[in-house]
């Protein structure tokens, strides 16, 4: 494969990879609009199932979102009965951050959910060919990450470093 047949290969790889991923947050949407919550709220409760009583702060560093972004998601949830903010003994001013008995139940359910589409659709494929593609996008990942870190450090070329966890989701 020439160089002008390789990069045509990659710009329509890189489409598809685009619109693969709206149709798969279009289907998560539509699944956590079922019972009521949003892409948002599943992500916080979700996250909570993991790491309850975390700071206000904490929680958004781990959703990669920022104070004010939380703190209106964190409302939101507790107007709904989902979370409970409980001062910390510490700093009376700061919140460690729990699941209601109901905030739970939801959370269990966006879970469920999650893990039906899952099931349907990249569950479908021979372990092999998973394992494959989960190798391929922990590489895409990794390039994506650093050339993101080249663009802000103002050079080109740096290579990639591996990856952690976050939590017990591998991190994205």
């Amino acid at each position: 494969m020439d160089t002008s047949e390789h990069h045509d290969l990659a710009i329509r790889v890189w489409f598809r990879f685009l619109r693969l991923e709206t149709r798969l947050q279009l289907a998560v949407t539509d699944r956590l609009r079922e019972i009521g919550l949003s892409v948002p709220q599943c992500d916080v409760l979700t996250t909570l199932t993991e790491a309850e009583g975390v700071s206000q702060q904490d929680l958004a560093k781990r959703l990669y979102v920022t104070k004010g972004n939380i703190s209106g998601l964190l409302d939101r949830l507790e107007d709904a009965g989902l979370v409970e903010r409980r001062s910390t003994q510490a700093d009376r001013r700061q919140y460690a951050i729990y699941l209601t008995a109901p905030g739970r139940e939801a959370a269990e359910k966006a879970i469920a959910l999650q893990h039906a589409l899952i099931a349907a659709t990249l569950g479908k494929l021979p372990p092999d060919r998973l394992a494959t593609f989960e190798a391929l996008l922990i590489s895409t990942r990794d390039l994506v990450r650093a050339s993101h870190d080249d663009a802000q450090a103002g050079g080109a070329g740096s290579k990639a470093s591996p990856s952690g966890a976050r939590g017990s989701r591998a991190s994205y």
